[in-house]
């Protein structure tokens, strides 16, 4: 059975920073392009930041660039999500996702695999 368990979310202030992990299992997702989506109350769920199984090429919402930094091991299978000057507008319920492709694309509903989701709550 495949699961994705997200870990790390939390309350923070403005400015401060967390890393999101998440841990893959039940298979290898070496060959997967992974990525991380955040849904916020009354919103719907959107991309945040993806990255190729070789890690080459990442991609970051606009919202996040220079902020948030995509990374991944694939002996770990793990791939984390270090997010840094955060805001309140951070604020969401944040997925980890994989997608049975080598290609990185945003779509949610291109995505195969889910996670529970982990809370981060930026405070002003």
């Amino acid at each position: 059975q495949v699961q994705l368990v997200e870990s790390g979310g939390g309350l923070v202030q403005a400015g401060g920073s967390l890393r999101l992990s998440c841990v893959a299992s039940g298979r290898s997702f070496s060959y997967a392009t992974m990525a991380w989506f955040r849904q916020a109350p009354g919103k719907e769920r959107e991309f945040v930041a993806g990255i190729t199984y070789s890690g080459s090429n990442t991609r970051y919402a606009d919202s996040v660039k220079g902020r948030f930094t995509i990374s991944r091991d694939n002996v770990k299978n793990m791939v984390d999500l270090q997010m840094n000057s955060l805001k309140p507008d951070d604020t969401a319920v944040y997925y980890c996702a994989a997608r049975d492709t080598i290609y990185l694309v945003v779509p949610v509903n291109d995505y195969d695999y889910w996670g529970q989701g982990t809370q981060v709550t930026v405070s002003s």
